[in-house]
């Protein structure tokens, strides 16, 4: 897939991740660790879109000023079939398909699925947030003692 985003005006995390994924063959833009992607969003580069269930959001928790869009619902984790008319939605007063996009999911494995969804729908500038929100699980079963958003320290809530 050809991206139609000028490199000179990506951030350089974005041009390394986009980099990246073209040596990989990925069919979207790449991947950032979460250190990455929450100055990113911090600095009002990109837009932070969750693709978790409502569920995980609300009893796991999640990251101030994301967008949640799921990309599978309920405890049974059903693909959503709607997820990119929903992320077209969502996205639409803040430059649609053109925006800078960051997914994330618990692991990252939802999400690198979701930014293949968005990329073959015509989102150019689409990146999964590396390890996820919880991060993988650990040889005692657990998440977030190793890796993940929560696991580095940045910003999140819980309601």
């Amino acid at each position: 897939m050809s991206f139609e985003v000028a490199e000179a005006v990506l951030p350089a995390v974005l041009q390394e991740a986009r980099a990246r994924a073209a040596a990989q063959g990925l069919p979207y833009a790449g991947g950032v660790a979460p250190r990455q992607a929450w100055e990113l969003l911090r600095t009002g580069q990109a837009l932070l879109v969750d693709v978790r269930s409502a569920e995980e959001l609300k009893f796991v928790g999640h990251v101030p000023g994301s967008l949640h869009v799921a990309w599978a619902t309920g405890t049974a984790l059903t693909r959503n079939p709607r997820f990119v008319r929903e992320l077209e939605a969502r996205l639409a007063r803040d430059g649609g398909k053109d925006a800078t996009v960051l997914l994330l999911c618990r692991s990252g494995k939802r999400s690198a699925l979701a930014a293949e969804a968005a990329a073959r729908a015509g989102f150019g500038n689409v990146y999964n947030v590396l390890e996820g929100f919880e991060g993988e699980i650990d040889a005692h079963g657990q998440r977030g003692h190793g890796d993940g958003w929560r696991f580095h320290g940045l910003p999140w809530v819980q309601d």
